[in-house]
């Protein structure tokens, strides 16, 4: 392991360096950082051109100024990391990590949303192969992998914030709709479960009348502009949860899996009003609080697997754990509606969809209405992010699933009379996330560069509009900057790749 470990430095080392000088040449032969000064009127033109040539370094040809922006980089190894300046006199490293605070903000949330529902859709279509919500989600997937992000980005500012927030002015939802909306949901729940005619229709049924009874319930009660869940609703979808969790875990028919599951699920409502107290008791609640809650759930939920688990403990403990993970994130939920009046009323202006920007300038308030900003301004980018990448994810999921499915041990399980559950699960989902990991690495190291595009329809400050800012200034040191974090990224991402293989695969092995 440690001789890989020197190996892939060693060799990442010399792409780098080779990498960086060449990026580093070729962005000096791209334009003059001193044009701006040499167009403009002002009287002391001659003395700030001098004192940018002194900052900068232009004094020197770009084949000498790389070392020493180079020397600035290998200074990390004796405590003086520097990148240099911008032109305008800024540190690069302060520069930078505002940047990479605010890219890992909004691209984090929108690969792991798309690479569980890219991931969930690419099974499912795996197992329905070639019916009709097969070629549904295929058809979908790629017109959004098709059209431009651009345009996915300005028609969510349309439809998904402006008209939305419109629309909150006064949120009824029509009977066509409803009808419409209902029915679209019968359809699709209908393709979800698959299965006889029967189970079809009941699916189908079942799904359009709660999906009924739901938009009727927004329009009586006005919900959208009071959203609450209240002690009922958190425990009918811990519950449900509950269910899920235990199905895909070990199958319902596992006693102590689902007696772990759903006492977790009562321990949700246990803790409902005790947590509500503490939150609104304490005044400092911060991140690490909210963090600290869901540990503790989760190892409670843990704790419950181990006291309900006999011979087989960490399947229950585990079906516990992953239960506790998701009730603690209703109940976190849960409180964040609580003050969503309030942001709604007071700082919104009754327009919470934000368009502009990471938060709201100059917003001063609660853990709890400053984190539904954050997520009001995160959620259109990520959902053009999302939209974009699903099909990738998707289309790999379910063509490394169907080729798993093929082979000769998943024959030798089905014989050997194992549940369906557990020859997708257990055995052939495991190894189809080999060439997914590939591309879930390779997209986490080009993301972390920032999403350019969708970065500057939705004023974000992050990697993106950095880079871009300096590719128009002709200013090397934060494009150098911007350079050395992405490929930094690429690298280590696709380093951790080849780890997680070995642990997917025991065959594979990284000494060898």
């Amino acid at each position: 392991m440690l001789s890989f470990i020197a190996r892939r430095f060693l060799a990442s080392l010399a792409v780098l360096l080779v990498a960086s000088y060449l990026v580093y040449i070729l962005a000096a032969s791209t334009g003059d950082p001193l044009s701006d000064l040499r167009q403009s009127s002002l009287p002391n033109k001659t003395t700030l051109i001098q004192q940018r040539i002194e900052l900068l370094n232009l004094d020197l040809p770009p084949y000498l100024r790389y070392f020493v922006w180079a020397g600035g980089v290998l200074g990390a190894f004796i405590g003086k990391f520097n990148l240099g300046d911008t032109v305008d006199g800024q540190h690069v490293t302060e520069l930078l990590g505002s940047a990479a605070g605010t890219t890992l903000q909004l691209v984090t949330g929108a690969l792991l949303i798309g690479i569980v529902i890219g991931v969930t859709l690419g099974i499912v279509t795996a197992l329905r192969q070639y019916s009709a919500f097969d070629y549904t989600v295929t058809f979908i997937s790629f017109l959004f992998f098709s059209l431009p992000i651009f345009w996915i980005a300005v028609m969510l500012k349309q439809f998904g914030a402006i008209g939305f927030n419109n629309f909150l002015a006064d949120p009824r939802v029509s009977t066509p709709a409803v009808i419409v909306l209902s029915l679209l949901s019968g359809v699709v729940w209908m393709g979800i479960v698959g299965g006889s005619g029967r189970r079809r229709l009941t699916t189908f049924l079942v799904a359009a009348v709660a999906a009924a009874t739901v938009l009727i319930f927004i329009t009586l009660t006005g919900w959208l502009n009071n959203p609450t869940l209240g002690p009922v609703v958190t425990t009918g979808l811990s519950a449900g949860v509950a269910v899920v969790v235990t199905v895909l875990s070990t199958g319902w028919e596992n006693k102590r899996s689902r007696y772990t599951a759903l006492t977790v699920a009562g321990l949700g409502l246990v803790l409902y009003y005790p947590l509500h107290l503490l939150f609104d008791q304490f005044s400092i609640i911060n991140t690490f609080t909210v963090l600290a809650t869901v540990i503790v759930i989760t190892a409670l939920g843990g704790l419950v697997g181990w006291l309900w688990g006999g011979l087989d403990r960490w399947q229950s403990v585990r079906t516990g754990a992953i239960t506790g993970v998701v009730v603690a994130l209703i109940l976190l939920l849960d409180r964040f509606l609580a003050s969503w009046n309030i942001y709604f009323s007071q700082v919104a202006n009754g327009r919470p969809i934000g368009t502009i920007g990471a938060s709201t300038p100059d917003l001063v308030g609660s853990f709890w209405v400053t984190g539904i900003d954050t997520f009001t301004h995160l959620l259109l980018p990520t959902v053009a992010l999302i939209l974009a990448s699903l099909a990738g994810y998707s289309r790999y999921a379910r063509a490394s699933l169907l080729e798993v499915m093929n082979q000769d041990y998943i024959r030798t399980a089905r014989a050997k009379g194992l549940t369906e559950r557990t020859v997708v699960m257990r055995h052939a989902f495991r190894n189809a996330l080999i060439p997914i990991t590939t591309v879930i690495a390779l997209d986490f190291g080009a993301l972390i560069s920032g999403a350019i595009v969708t970065e500057n329809v939705f004023a974000w400050s992050g990697m993106g509009a950095l880079f871009n800012q300096a590719l128009h200034k002709v200013d090397l040191n934060p494009i150098m900057g911007f350079f050395l974090v992405t490929a930094i990224a690429a690298i280590s991402f696709n380093f951790l790749a080849d780890v997680i293989y070995s642990a997917l695969d025991p065959r594979i092995r990284v000494s060898a």
